[in-house]
């Protein structure tokens, strides 16, 4: 019985060190999400600085890029830039359509960020965090893209700067505009 209890001893102290070795070299920032491939979870919400209300329902058809923030984010301060760049280089395409979701922040901060950073697309206000909760959203920024016919095809966790910025720029986004989603990586 002792034997038997040394090799699995061996045995799970031989797993656990593959697991850790296998950790250093893995992406730090991926997080698996059970999301992509599945149909976006629908949402209606006010917009921000105004009462009008934004539904995702209504922009089925369209590439949407779906951006979370936060005007105490910091990180999305780094990203905000690129996404008026990326909206200005896509937004001529009448099937690209770019959401900001303001997560959990005050309406009025919110529009002070705006106002400073500027802002060319929709921002939407997620109060209470359902519509994050529904994407499974860990933190701010996050950035989701979903396809013409409503799929979740990307899922980017920080922000949209240096090689993602390129993958999206280049690869990412005019597939998913030539109707392409099944050969997207990102």
């Amino acid at each position: 019985m002792t034997r038997a209890w040394q090799i699995a001893l061996v045995g799970g102290l031989l797993g656990l060190v593959a697991l850790f070795y296998q950790g250093l070299w893995g992406n730090p920032r991926y997080i698996p999400t059970i999301l992509i491939g599945t149909p976006a979870p629908v949402f209606a919400a006010p917009q921000v600085g105004t009462s009008d209300s934004l539904s995702l329902e209504h922009l089925k058809g369209k590439v949407v890029f779906l951006n979370f923030w936060a005007s105490w984010c910091l990180e999305c301060k780094l990203e905000h830039n690129n996404l008026l760049a990326l909206n200005e280089q896509f937004s001529r395409d009448p099937n690209f359509v770019m959401v900001g979701v303001n997560y959990q922040d005050k309406e009025r901060d919110a529009l002070e960020y705006l106002q400073t950073y500027g802002s060319s697309f929709q921002h939407v206000r997620d109060i209470k965090g359902a519509i994050a909760f529904d994407y499974g959203v860990y933190g701010v920024p996050e950035t989701f893209l979903i396809d013409q016919q409503g799929v979740i095809r990307c899922k980017t966790i920080g922000p949209i700067v240096g090689p993602v910025y390129d993958n999206y720029t280049q690869r990412v986004l005019p597939a998913l505009l030539s109707g392409s989603a099944e050969t997207v990586t990102c």
